[in-house]
């Protein structure tokens, strides 16, 4: 893999060691004053120290310095080197699955299987599985987690054979919280020690929302599995030096605004003002007025705002939460010495020079929702009603063209325990305080509890036809709620503990109530969700529901109260006193002074210690879970959850030529805003689909299909899932939904994707997928690039690209073009033209074509080429980032072209 070398091992190129003694140790740094001026962002100094650390004394290091110094003027790019990788179970499972495959691999080259393992710490919290099928009562969790241990039986043993097997591999058990509250709470390092030297904790993860940890002045974002097993191995991350856009803070939270209100007040504002792939950076004196809990909640939803982070700078508050959560004095006294000799340090009144800089005087926030489907539709709270009504008047009209199911009313009767009830559209089905973007931040949440405590006072519940559920990501929560006494409020409105883990958020909400979800398949009655998440993208919360909404952890019980979202809160009442007086909202929403100071008198350090105390441990079905320990994982021929990816099969030890793309089909034509979700859905696995055709094939019983989410580590499901959500619509095939296209091998006729996909690969027919502006967005799903790669898309033609899914398809070997001259329509106006891709071959010289020509049925269009940096040309010439880390692992240390230095660190379990 080229030089291997230690984080501290001694490189020095550019005379930037030093000496820090703090806490009783004496530390070396890269100090890196003398490089940068004083009005360098926060997050640029971060990549610089990244850079200086690992400069090898070539002119490529020099460049890195001077791209990093000149702000990205240079154009050159830099290599990010990780210090931690941080995975979920459904993102982390295919990730040790490609690790298992790369092993078969290197042995069927003649290689050392042992060399494909991780050389930097990688952490996997398993909090993705766990389905709300039960809920509304005191069993919920219990009956939840026996669901979940059955349905993921052969996932959970194979992460232990992974984390038996493979080193610097740890694993946090089910049940024990959210990934990334997790990682705030107790993971993040801030500041790393290994080999006696201090440098940044750089996080970089497999879900989109890493970057919460920036709230806390870690630098990280989001990347794909498979760029994450490139930097489990030691790959260095290459990218152009970002455009880094100030944010800056002035003012003060008003009364009665949450962090959630104004977390989407800042995704509406940086939505629009577009910071799609730069970094954000927050600063002035309105930081200051912010708790790190509040910061979270921001850098929580980067993805949402479309950048690749949203990073806080360390200051008192850091330390305060640091100490907070149980963090040793030694640490929160290193955090402190670093980033203050570093310029790490936020100054309210320091200036930085930034790209762009946005204002936001936070009194200005007023409580809001987001929604039908999408983070950044803000909806002001005393709009809602009015908003809600213009949204659902469209959906119906769509529905009467024929794009959505037959509706036969507005209106439908549901009888729930022996009692009717007459819902019309607007009826809240799920209510649902759910995700690390919220339960991370105890103000909101202890908001929700006492709103509980007061409405149950004034003879209020929950509506029975709205399930209610509570799934917070950290038992720390919990033990909050049971000291303030608030939790016995919270299930009488049907609000139990139905799990920790993402759940509703990632569309494992489970069915509705059955009367609901019958309603809704006999009337097409529009039913909606309240959850206090961060992605409520079409079809990606429930199948039944159409409309999902984010609030805040009250107001998602306000809503369960009102049970419909066609409701002025402001105005109308909730429900009635047993007396038969109105509850209005303002009556029960409590009082800021109450929040401080039942926060002070129910949470201490000593709760967060003891939840983390055994971390790893697991409980009793954790450790009773048994696999023998070997070099090569066992691979079973009969599971439905775990197969041997053919990413790698016939490999050879160097790359084929690359060549032009000719006489492509399309395989798939969309329009604007395409999310990860359309392309591959993480939900319940429908009875009609491809996926469960061939789970019902192998004695798989319905029941038991579960989620696209839960068999990930499966390709036969993914590549049959890929375009399956349905809520997709491929133009290819008009009037149709969900993974249907036609196939023009056979006369044009109406086909599911996979099946046409298979016959273009039996005949050697190469497919492309055509769309249109900011294709993927949403969650970094390798699937999304994995599916249509196994299936045969060769390149996606777009007008432009989400981050995290450009990359993607990249370290699939599948080629982003952007189309200059044209949109969707004008490429491909019926979806059956024949795609030809000229210029492709100029890769082959080490260069990179700016653009290259699309022929069209021989009309001409050019596309640029997102081929951004020559390590991703690297990957795409390789066919990929599994071949080309293969093939630098084969070349056993010499530097080649395939093979860039490769430094290890040693962080242990024991540091953890």
């Amino acid at each position: 893999m080229g030089r291997n070398h230690l984080a501290g091992s001694g490189l020095d190129a550019l005379g930037t060691r030093a000496r820090l003694d703090v806490a009783g140790q004496s530390l070396s740094y890269h100090r890196i004053d003398g490089l940068s001026p004083a009005d360098l962002p926060v997050s640029l100094r971060i990549l610089l120290e990244n850079v200086a650390r690992f400069h090898d004394g070539t002119s490529r290091g020099d460049d890195q310095v001077r791209a990093i110094l000149s702000r990205g003027a240079t154009g050159t790019p830099v290599d990010l080197y990780a210090s931690r990788v941080f995975l979920h179970d459904t993102n982390g499972v295919p990730t040790v699955v490609d690790l298992a495959a790369m092993r078969d691999a290197m042995a069927a080259l003649g290689g050392d299987p042992g060399l494909v393992n991780p050389v930097i710490a990688s952490e996997l919290v398993i909090d993705h599985s766990v389905i709300a099928d039960v809920f509304g009562r005191p069993d919920a969790l219990t009956r939840n987690v026996e669901l979940e241990y059955a349905r993921n039986g052969e996932r959970y043993r194979f992460l232990r054979w992974g984390q038996q097997s493979l080193q610097k591999f740890a694993v946090v058990p089910p049940g024990t919280g959210i990934m990334h509250q997790v990682n705030v709470e107790h993971l993040a390092r801030v500041v790393m020690v290994e080999d006696g030297l201090a440098f940044p904790d750089v996080c970089l993860g497999t879900d989109s929302h890493t970057t919460m940890v920036n709230g806390l002045g870690v630098l990280g974002w989001g990347i794909g599995g498979i760029e994450a097993e490139a930097a489990m191995l030691g790959q260095s991350m290459s990218a152009l030096v970002p455009d880094v856009v100030g944010v800056r803070l002035t003012g003060e939270l008003p009364a009665g605004a949450t962090a959630t209100d104004l977390v989407l007040t800042l995704t509406e504002l940086l939505r629009t003002h577009g910071v799609i792939g730069k970094f954000v950076e927050f600063h002035g004196t309105g930081v200051s007025a912010l708790p790190v809990a509040d910061r979270v909640t921001i850098a929580n939803m980067s993805p949402e705002f479309g950048s690749t982070c949203a990073l806080f700078p360390v200051d008192g508050e850091t330390l305060r939460y640091l100490r907070f959560t149980g963090r040793s004095e030694a640490q929160v006294a290193l955090v402190e010495a670093y980033a203050k000799e570093q310029g790490l340090w936020h100054h309210p009144a320091s200036a930085p020079r930034f790209t762009e800089t946005v204002d936001l005087d936070l009194s200005t926030v007023v409580p809001s929702l987001a929604g039908p489907s999408r983070p950044e539709d803000r909806v002001p709270l005393d709009q809602a009603k009015s908003r809600f009504r213009t949204a659902v008047e469209s959906l119906r009209q769509q529905g009467a063209s024929g794009s959505r199911r037959t509706r036969t009313s507005n209106t439908a009767t549901v009888v729930i325990d022996k009692t009717t009830h007459e819902l019309s559209d607007g009826a809240v089905a799920v209510a649902a305080i759910t995700s690390c973007t919220n339960t991370s931040n105890p103000a909101v949440m202890v908001a929700a509890g006492l709103l509980a405590r007061n409405a149950v006072r004034a003879g209020l519940r929950s509506k029975p036809w709205v399930k209610t559920t509570l799934s917070p990501g950290s038992r720390v929560v919990m033990g909050y709620y049971r000291r303030a006494g608030l939790l016995t409020d919270l299930e009488a409105l049907g609000f139990h503990l139905a799990g920790f883990g993402c759940m509703t958020c990632i569309g494992a909400s489970g069915p509705l109530i059955g009367a609901v979800s019958e309603a809704v398949a006999d009337t097409g009655l529009t039913v909606t969700s309240v959850l206090s998440g961060n992605r409520n993208f079409e079809g990606r919360i429930q199948p039944d529901v159409a409309m999902n909404y984010l609030a805040s952890p009250p107001l998602v019980i306000a809503y369960a109260l009102a049970g419909t979202m066609d409701i002025d809160l402001r105005t109308e009442a909730l429900g009635h006193t047993p007396q038969g007086e109105p509850v209005h909202l303002h009556d029960i929403w409590p009082d800021p002074a109450e929040i401080e100071t039942v926060m002070a008198a129910s949470i201490d350090a000593a709760m967060f210690t003891d939840a983390y105390a055994n971390v790893f441990a697991g409980d009793r079905r954790w450790q009773d879970i048994s696999v023998p320990t070997s070099e090569r994982f066992a691979w079973d021929a009969d599971s439905t959850y775990i197969r041997r990816p053919p990413y790698l099969d016939d490999m050879t030890r160097e790359p084929e030529a690359v060549k032009d793309i000719t006489g492509a089909r399309v395989l798939v034509k969309l329009g604007d805003q395409v999310t990860t979700d359309h392309i591959s859905p993480a939900g319940a696995i429908t009875a009609s689909s491809a996926a469960a055709r061939y789970l019902s094939q192998l004695g798989v019983p319905r029941p038991e299909f579960n989620t696209y989410a839960s068999r990930r580590g499966n390709h036969q499901v993914m590549m049959r899932g890929a375009f399956a959500n349905v809520r997709l619509r491929n133009q290819v095939a008009p009037g149709t939904r969900g993974g249907r296209t036609r196939n023009f091998l056979a006369d044009g006729r109406e086909d599911s994707i996979y099946d046409a996909a298979a016959d273009y690969r039996a005949a050697d027919v190469p497919m492309v997928v055509v769309a249109g502006q900011d294709y993927g967005g949403g969650s970094s799903r390798d699937w999304a690039a994995k599916g249509p790669a196994l299936l045969g898309v060769r390149s996606v033609i777009a007008q432009s690209f989400e981050r995290i899914h450009r990359s993607n398809l990249i370290a699939m070997g599948v080629l982003p073009l952007e189309l200059i001259d044209g949109g969707p329509d004008d490429l491909a106006p019926t979806g059956a033209e024949t795609i030809t891709i000229r210029g492709l071959e100029t890769l082959n010289t080490g260069q990179i074509p700016a653009t290259v020509g699309v022929l069209s049925d021989g009309r001409e269009f050019t596309a640029r080429v997102r081929l951004d940096t020559p390590r991703e040309a690297d990957y795409f010439r390789h066919g990929g980032v599994m071949p080309y880390v293969l093939r630098g692992l084969l070349a056993g240390g010499a530097d080649t072209e395939q093979a860039d230095p490769t430094p290890k660190h040693t962080s242990t379990k024991e540091e953890r």
